[in-house]
């Protein structure tokens, strides 16, 4: 019976010694791998488009194409192969050169074949792991994705079960929450589980545009409207017809435009800027705002009549602080994202890095959250997320948390807590004893007793 072991996998052996290249191939082909060798990095080259393998063995000083240049042609045929440098001039410089150019390491000549054969089983076994992590990221990122958005927490578990009842009715959505929660995402959801999902998808940014551009923006005008209206221009209703209009952040218009929504909510028709002939549209409306409608109605800055419209069905989407069992979920998928757009290969996150991220408050929310990992993966040099990759901003407050955390009575913590929340949403009564999900008499009750003052009410 042979004394050979099942194959290991496919090396690629390139050398411009003749003697190097059989010893290699007979000592590794002894140890169970199935090798390929090349001469010159030209013929390396040719064989990397033509096969596939789960290794390279390429040596540093080639007459023509170096083992660098080889190192370099590899990355970008097939980024995820690793490659080891061959070398009899080992150096600090060369080691350096090598891992910067993408290498998996380097080993010196003369070589050990044991050593070698460990060296590329410990290769093929961490490539093996990197691909089973990848399908696992993918089954998971599965079971937790609903049109693109990413979410095991029970907020948003039962946002989307939401979605799935009401994508089919033609009543307004009203979909409010913190800036960066994803509320558009929410909006995209409702649309494209709907039965108008082959039909349009129209979003207005309400708060970019000044009445006179936003009602041109939402209703079109006729030839003639204005000085440098030369041709008919169809409106967002218009172009959303059969479809879904999303007026993102409608908590910003203006009272006239209010008054302007309203008619054609209540009415399904309108006209043209410039125009006296009624278009009827068949558009299904969804509205998003960061700012707190019920008080706007309060203070009279947005129409009561224009609220209920719009309120026929609301969503609160959560800030982030309120779902952090999504942090995880969020974080791989931004890594897999910004990998392929940057060329990068980020396996994960180190556990003292997680744990600054969950540590951390998310003012930004979701949006935050992406730029943070994006930032950690196009920095990053180890293939794993560590804490020197994140924000300078979010280690200071995790070394901050850690310094006075534990020191703190029960009492402390709640009045900081508070306190925080109420900064943060500008003393907003309401929203903040939302947010701590404690009615406002008690809230009242808390800020006395704990002597908190507004900023400019302070010392």
């Amino acid at each position: 019976m042979s004394s050979k072991i099942l194959s290991r996998g496919k090396i690629m052996v390139v050398d411009d010694e003749e003697i190097m290249r059989m010893s290699l191939q007979a000592w590794l082909e002894e140890d169970g791998f199935n090798v390929t060798t090349a001469r010159d990095g030209i013929e390396a080259l040719r064989l990397i488009e033509e096969e596939q393998f789960d290794a390279a063995m390429v040596d540093l000083k080639m007459p023509g194409i170096d083992g660098i240049q080889v190192l370099e042609e590899i990355k970008k045929h097939q980024s995820s192969l690793p490659v080891l440098i061959m070398t009899a001039y080992a150096s600090v410089d060369t080691a350096v050169t090598a891992m910067k150019k993408g290498a998996y390491d380097y080993i010196t000549k003369p070589f050990n074949p044991e050593e070698i054969t460990m060296t590329l089983h410990k290769l093929i076994s961490h490539q093996d792991l990197i691909k089973e992590n990848i399908y696992l990221r993918l089954q998971l990122k599965k079971q937790y994705e609903h049109h693109n958005v990413i979410a095991k927490s029970h907020k948003m578990k039962s946002i989307l079960d939401l979605v799935d009842i009401i994508a089919n009715s033609r009543s307004t959505i009203l979909i409010q929450g913190e800036s960066g929660t994803g509320k558009e995402l929410i909006a995209r959801a409702i649309h494209y589980s709907s039965g108008r999902q082959s039909m349009p998808f129209v979003t207005v940014a309400c708060t970019a545009l000044v009445d006179t551009l936003l009602e041109d923006e939402l209703f079109g005008h006729e030839k003639g409207a204005y000085t440098d209206a030369r041709e008919t221009k169809k409106g967002k209703f218009e172009m959303a017809d059969g479809g879904t209009l999303l007026l993102d952040e409608i908590g910003d218009i203006s009272p006239r435009m209010q008054a302007a929504l309203l008619r054609v909510l209540q009415e399904r028709e309108f006209t043209r800027v410039g125009g006296n002939q009624f278009l009827k549209v068949d558009v299904r409306v969804l509205a998003t705002t960061n700012k707190d409608i019920v008080q706007a109605v309060e203070e009279k800055t947005f129409r009561e009549d224009l609220y209920y419209r719009l309120n026929v069905i609301n969503i609160q989407v959560p800030p982030l602080r309120e779902r952090m069992e999504d942090i995880p979920l969020l974080m791989e998928h931004f890594i897999d994202k910004y990998n392929i757009e940057n060329n990068k290969k980020v396996e994960g996150i180190s556990e003292p890095a997680l744990q600054v991220l969950m540590n951390y408050r998310w003012p930004g929310n979701v949006r935050e959250l992406e730029h943070v990992i994006e930032r950690a993966v196009i920095v990053n040099q180890s293939g794993l997320i560590l804490p020197s990759d994140l924000p300078p901003e979010l280690i200071a407050k995790q070394e901050h948390l850690e310094e006075t955390g534990p020191e703190l009575s029960l009492q402390e913590m709640e009045k900081q807590h508070i306190s925080r929340v109420l900064e943060h949403n500008d003393w907003n009564i309401q929203r903040s004893a939302a947010i701590l999900q404690i009615d406002r008499s008690t809230l009242y009750s808390k800020i006395k007793r704990y002597q908190l003052q507004l900023p400019d009410a302070r010392g």
